[in-house]
């Protein structure tokens, strides 16, 4: 895996950023889904479909994130299956990959209750519910998958399986669709960060923003939360964004704008030492006056750039 996938792999893992994803998604933000109510599942899925000669083939994927959840809504409990999947680059067959994943999940569900009827000797009211192990009263969890891409650009790759057929439009009606379900920071407005309730908002709403400076230097400064933030999330604006932000995992909290500005006056200064160089280089002044304007002493100089008197 690549230092992105891990770091954003590692960042969805918390129960409170997972939970967060999900509640902005699918509730609006409304706090549906609880933290504590989250359960790791194993990210592992298993399937056997029949190869050409008959014989089953195994086929084995690794989701990103799965979690079991619970969400209440008007005092009743739905209980669903939610997975993440994290998106440094734009995949463009991607509602085909969720699509594999999800049904191996629901294939996962069905071959754990065949094994469960056999487990417990339950008696089949049917020849065919013996045979498919699946009864008629059996039910499934729901499997929803959550796509994050993160990075500051626009979606450009199929959101759904239909618009990855060459097909004509006559025929689609007659082909089930797979919608992707995609949070993409480009995507989400300023108003619509408030509905995040974890740093997840810090971290998306940075990633947005990262190649337009103007812009950016606009959120850090009205934005408080950018003066405190784990060293989690600076650790995945760093990252994902290529921006160079010292984090101490020792310390923990971490002042991304004072960061940011701190990077900003080194990179002035460089580029002051720079140009002082090359006057010096090409004859213009002396190394003792490229000292001075740089308000240091000769031997700082010397030892700053390299140069020799």
């Amino acid at each position: 895996m690549s230092e992105k996938d891990t770091v954003t792999k590692e960042y969805m893992q918390n129960k409170e950023t997972f939970a967060d994803a999900f509640n902005f998604y699918l509730y609006d933000g409304e706090q549906v889904i609880k933290p504590e109510q989250l359960k790791p599942l194993d990210t592992t899925a298993i399937a056997l479909p029949y190869g050409e000669d008959g014989k089953s083939v195994p086929v084995q994927k690794y989701r990103d994130v799965l979690k079991m959840a619970t969400a209440m809504t008007d005092d009743h409990a739905a209980y669903l299956i939610l997975g993440i999947e994290n998106q440094s680059k734009i995949h463009y067959a991607m509602p085909v990959r969720n699509m594999l994943y999800d049904s191996l999940q629901y294939t996962a569900q069905v071959n754990q209750i065949a094994k469960s009827h056999r487990d417990e000797k339950d008696k089949a009211e049917s020849s065919d519910e013996f045979l498919s192990g699946f009864y008629r009263t059996d039910k499934l969890l729901p499997v929803f998958t959550l796509t994050i891409y993160w990075g500051a650009d626009e979606w450009t790759a199929p959101k759904d399986l239909h618009s990855m057929l060459a097909a004509e439009p006559g025929m689609l009606k007659f082909i089930d669709n797979y919608h992707l379900h995609l949070i993409t920071p480009a995507s989400i407005s300023d108003s619509d960060f408030t509905k995040f309730h974890s740093e997840l908002n810090a971290a998306l709403k940075f990633i947005k923003y990262s190649n337009d400076n103007k812009e950016l230097d606009r959120v850090l400064h009205d934005d408080i939360v950018y003066t405190d933030v784990s060293w989690e999330t600076a650790e995945v604006i760093s990252i994902m964004t290529g921006t160079e932000i010292p984090y101490n995992k020792e310390k923990g909290r971490v002042n991304v704008c004072k960061a940011v500005e701190d990077m900003k006056t080194e990179a002035m200064k460089k580029g002051i030492l720079e140009t002082l160089v090359g006057l010096v280089k090409d004859g213009f002044i002396s190394l003792a006056e490229a000292a001075k304007r740089a308000n240091m002493t000769v031997s700082e100089f010397e030892d700053k750039t390299g140069l020799k008197a």
